[in-house]
């Protein structure tokens, strides 16, 4: 085999700034993540998360299938021109020839030449069983199709990836026809030979073991590719680590087929910070979790909040025991320090606090309360009392905030007001043509002035919403930046029926931040206004507007 130097392509540049060829982190993201549930991407969205992505230091991205469709063909047309790449070389992902087809015309392996993406990645079968009746081919053929594409891409100047579709499975069944194929490969002149846990199938003492033995017969350059069928993708994927493979794909979030594939943060956080081995440029580490948010916002999915080192859960703490540990040493409970990925630690509020938990979130809310026990036990019953209600306030910090600073005050009657309401209600009229109108009336008292106020919306709650909005816009201009951005409403447990107690939270944004209240009552729209008068309250105290009585 030769290789015409004009039309090689260089690797993915390396020196003492920065990670080197030794190890890649190659993200499928764009292709492999995109086939989830509910993920649609357009060109524009492959384009900025290719951009994220590089951002976040990753060595290579995988674009998609070039020739397969037009969204894919368009990617790689555009994403050389329109996105200035610092880290990451750009991947075509494509098939071996088909049977009995030289690589030289094949269409689909043209197609990946024309995308002209500096680097392949191939799939190719390693399970006997799919060579003969998914590819309905003989064993034989299979491995020609591997070494003539690989052979044919290496000539005209691309590095190769080998992507061993159903390894694992295939070498549980015919472990020499599966040694056989990653042979094949490499001795084609694929750099790396990736083996695939298709299926989602395997765990990690399986993938570690096989991934060893099959480094040590065969030499080959091995990297990992971990369906999450299991819930063990992401050990799946260390576990190859430690069994040498120096090559982990991964998606973003861990989107993917059928449950996901194996997440990128936590692979790549593990790697820094467990196993010590530098897979990222300097300083990416800490933008994780900006990166899976971004990402998220792009696809269109909420950040998964349990989710490890990124999720807002993932540093948050709710017993009192685990709080009172924290307040003299954070590592107590946690096992790395929030900031290295990004993230933050969080200080929960419920009825299982104690003294520390309240003290510790006053804290962070910018309220010293370590001098005063009598404050921090009111603080506490008075959110056990509450709870037990039906309120929430680890869901709600803007809420916890009014709560604490009503007792800062000597209680709720002691505390300044921005407005005070002296009735409200709301009408809705079903008329005989089928149209139905929401009416809502508030009575307030804001500086001094009694307002009276009328709105419609659509539904009880959105009238009440804009009867109060237009009755303190004209007192506080300021809440004119305000929006409603999430409303959610759930029937408490052990209630039933129309009598039921309701909760309800409701996130506001002022363009610069976001805050949930809630709010408990017998129905829906006392819950309600319970939630929009803590919203609009803490917007003001946000907005600095001074308080009055």
């Amino acid at each position: 085999m030769t290789v015409d130097a004009t039309d090689a392509v260089p690797g993915p540049a390396q020196g003492p700034d920065g990670p080197d060829d030794s190890f890649h982190v190659f993200d499928t993201t764009l292709r492999d993540g995109a086939q989830r549930e509910g993920i649609h991407l357009t060109v524009a969205d492959k384009l900025t998360i290719a951009r994220y992505l590089d951002e976040y230091g990753v060595g290579f991205i995988e674009g998609g299938w070039p020739g397969a469709n037009p969204r894919d063909t368009e990617f790689f047309a555009r994403a050389p021109k329109e996105i200035d790449f610092k880290n990451a070389q750009l991947v075509a992902f494509g098939s071996t020839r088909r049977a009995g087809v030289p690589a030289q015309i094949d269409p689909q392996v043209k197609a990946l030449l024309d995308s002209e993406a500096p680097v392949v990645t191939l799939v190719a079968k390693a399970h006997d069983r799919h060579v003969e009746l998914a590819l309905r081919t003989t064993l034989d053929e299979n491995l020609a199709m591997i070494a003539d594409t690989v052979g044919h891409l290496r000539e005209r100047g691309r590095r190769v990836f080998v992507d061993c579709e159903h390894f694992f499975d295939g070498y549980q069944d015919n472990p020499a026809y599966a040694t056989r194929v990653v042979r094949t490969a490499q001795e084609a002149g694929a750099d790396v030979v990736v083996l695939c846990d298709t299926n989602g199938g395997m765990i990690p003492a399986r993938i570690q073991a096989v991934v060893r033995t099959v480094a040590a017969d065969t030499g080959a350059r091995l990297g990992i590719h971990a369906q999450d069928d299991t819930g063990c993708a992401v050990a799946n994927t260390l576990a190859a680590v430690d069994g040498g493979a120096t090559h982990v794909q991964c998606t973003a979030n861990g989107y993917g087929e059928r449950v996901g594939n194996a997440n990128l943060f936590p692979v790549v956080a593990a790697l820094e910070l467990k196993y010590g081995r530098r897979v990222l440029p300097e300083g990416a580490l800490a933008e994780t979790t900006r990166i899976s948010h971004a990402i998220a916002e792009v696809v269109n999915l909420t950040p998964a909040t349990h989710q490890p080192y990124v999720g807002t859960s993932a540093f948050a703490h709710k017993g009192g025991l685990h709080a009172s540990a924290i307040k003299v040493d954070p590592d107590l409970y946690q096992h790395i320090d929030p900031e290295l990925v990004g993230n933050t630690m969080r200080m929960l509020v419920s009825d299982m606090a104690g003294r520390a938990s309240v003290e510790l979130k006053g804290k962070e809310l910018g309220y010293d309360l370590g001098g005063d026990r009598e404050l921090v036990g009111r603080v506490v019953e008075r959110v056990k009392e509450q709870e037990l209600k039906g309120y929430t306030y680890e869901a709600a910090d803007a809420s916890f905030e009014l709560l604490l600073r009503d007792e800062v005050h000597g209680g709720a009657a002691g505390a300044p007001r921005f407005f005070r309401a002296e009735s409200w209600r709301t009408i809705v009229e079903q008329r005989p043509d089928g149209e139905q109108v929401n009416e809502a009336t508030v009575k307030l008292w804001a500086k001094g002035e009694r307002i009276v106020v009328t709105g419609e919306g659509n539904g009880p709650v959105d009238a009440l919403d804009r009867a109060l909005r237009a009755g303190l816009e004209r007192i506080h201009p300021e809440l004119a930046r305000l929006n409603l951005v999430d409303y959610k409403v759930r029937i408490l447990e052990g209630t039933q029926g129309t009598s039921s107690t309701t909760r309800v939270l409701l996130s506001m944004s002022d363009g610069g931040g976001e805050w949930t209240t809630v709010g408990v009552g017998d129905n829906v729209i006392a819950a309600s206004w319970q939630a929009l008068d803590d919203g609009y309250t803490y917007g003001l105290l946000r907005a600095g507007v001074p308080a009055h009585d």
